[in-house]
């Protein structure tokens, strides 16, 4: 299975780096996994609704030029499917079952995906209704597929 993590922001944090080290490092057994950055647009503290939108639409057409076409696209979103870690599993394992072995997961900047994005998305996934750092987020995430493959395959690791 090929996976990519596309995320907006560069990461900073060398104890988040090192975290999603670890787990890229684990999961080579299972899949290949690949994270791209996209540029985050500079967002002042205090913006109108339209300059929000238009911070969302620029950091999005940048997300969107790394997608490809045979590629089945989830999205984290606060308004998606939450999911038990057994149901992520399944959706992996179904994904792969069914042919689609080309799976982009986008995890969007501090104020979210664009309409755009979102469109283009097969399935949002909803981590919880909190908000969480999206650097923080692909360390979540990373730990999330982890934990799939090892249910997916009954190895211990998920209790």
């Amino acid at each position: 299975m090929d996976i990519k993590i596309i995320s907006v922001g560069k990461l900073k944090e060398k104890y988040l780096k090192q975290g999603i080290e670890e787990y890229l490092k684990r999961l080579k057994p299972y899949a290949k996994v690949k994270i791209e950055e996209v540029p985050d647009e500079h967002a002042p503290e205090y913006l109108s609704e339209a300059e929000k939108e238009e911070v969302k639409n620029k950091e999005g057409e940048k997300i969107l030029t790394k997608l490809s076409t045979d590629t089945y696209v989830m999205t984290l979103e606060i308004e998606g499917k939450q999911l038990t870690s057994e149901g992520f599993a399944k959706k992996l394992d179904d994904l792969a079952t069914y042919g689609k072995s080309k799976i982009t997961l986008i995890i969007g900047g501090s104020l979210g995906l664009s309409d755009e994005v979102k469109s283009r998305s097969d399935f949002s996934i909803s981590f919880s209704k909190m908000t969480y750092p999206h650097q923080l987020m692909r360390l979540i995430l990373l730990e999330q597929i982890y934990r799939g493959f090892k249910i997916n395959r009954n190895e211990p690791y998920h209790k």
